[in-house]
């Protein structure tokens, strides 16, 4: 009778194993089966290839050169099937995330922190950049998920709403008008006011509502970001037009922050490519970050 034509991988995986453990016991333990089973597969394979595979001596199974050099052309096919499954240990993913520095000191480091603790098999590589920068490094493919407070509408990027606030004025806890529950325009006439650069467009804004207020405070410092500004009203060098979001959260014991009466508002925003699927890692932190932003008094889930 010829040699059947088919070939049976529960059978070859017998044979692996078998060799390995050299009983039925140890060969059924690897494969979860039971010893009939696996000498099952054995004889099958045997009246298959028409050869004898296995001898036994002194109470173990002895495989015979036959066996050997089946054993061997199948290296190539065993080896084909670990990589079709993937290697052994899990490949840890990497989140690659760019954010400034308002989002990204503090805030985004303790996130990142409670994040990789109960997700150890993923990595992150953070840059700290400017909100330009950003968007180019999500559109170069250098980054895949960025923060950014800056409404671009841009071919090939995605923006997912994060949080939205109102504009509040920051200052130390002993400012003439730290105990007020609203902060007008006119209120900062004549008064030290740490302002935003003008390539920020809430400044422009900001000097728009001051101008129509006839109101005109003093312009002590211009900084950057929103960062820098917070930090200088806790010196004491005057009061600050910043977003809440996410200064409040490191900074509310600190200093006073009062609602500023006005319209602006801002708007934080996951950055994402609109041409590629968005990775794991991206989605898992995404997620972990809407669940687990502590609710403030002055943004709400965008």
């Amino acid at each position: 009778m010829a040699p059947k034509p088919w070939h049976s991988l529960p059978e070859y995986q017998a044979l692996r194993a078998l060799m390995q453990g050299g009983t039925t016991t140890a060969a059924a333990e690897r494969l979860s089966l039971s010893q009939s089973a696996v000498s099952r597969s054995i004889t099958s394979l045997e009246a298959r290839t028409g050869q004898i595979l296995f001898e036994r001596s002194a109470g173990r199974l002895r495989p015979t050169a036959e066996a050997v050099r089946l054993n061997r052309r199948l290296d190539p096919l065993f080896e084909a099937l670990d990589r079709i499954d993937g290697p052994k240990v899990p490949v840890q993913e990497t989140l690659r995330i760019i954010a400034p520095p308002t989002y990204a000191h503090r805030f985004l480091v303790s996130h990142i922190t409670s994040f990789l603790s109960v997700n150890p098999h993923f990595f992150v590589s953070l840059e700290v950049n400017t909100s330009d920068e950003v968007i180019r490094g999500i559109l170069d493919d250098r980054f895949d998920l960025g923060l950014t407070g800056v409404e671009l509408s841009r071919d090939g990027l995605k923006l997912q709403p994060y949080r939205t606030s109102s504009a509040v004025c920051a200052m130390t806890t002993d400012h003439p008008l730290a105990q007020k529950k609203v902060i007008h325009p006119e209120d900062l006439n004549d008064l030290p006011l740490i302002a935003l650069t003008y390539r920020h467009a809430r400044r422009t804004q900001l000097d728009k509502i001051l101008s129509q207020a006839r109101s005109t405070p003093r312009i002590v410092a211009e900084v950057s970001t929103s960062f820098a500004a917070v930090d200088l009203a806790k010196e004491g060098l005057g009061l600050t037009v910043v977003n809440p979001f996410p200064i409040y959260h490191y900074r509310s014991s600190d200093l006073s922050f009062v609602p500023f009466a006005s319209p602006i508002e801002y708007r934080s925003y996951f950055t994402t490519s609109a041409q590629r699927p968005l990775p794991r890692v991206a989605r898992a932190f995404i997620r972990h970050l809407r669940l687990h932003t502590a609710p403030d008094p002055f943004s709400r889930k965008g």
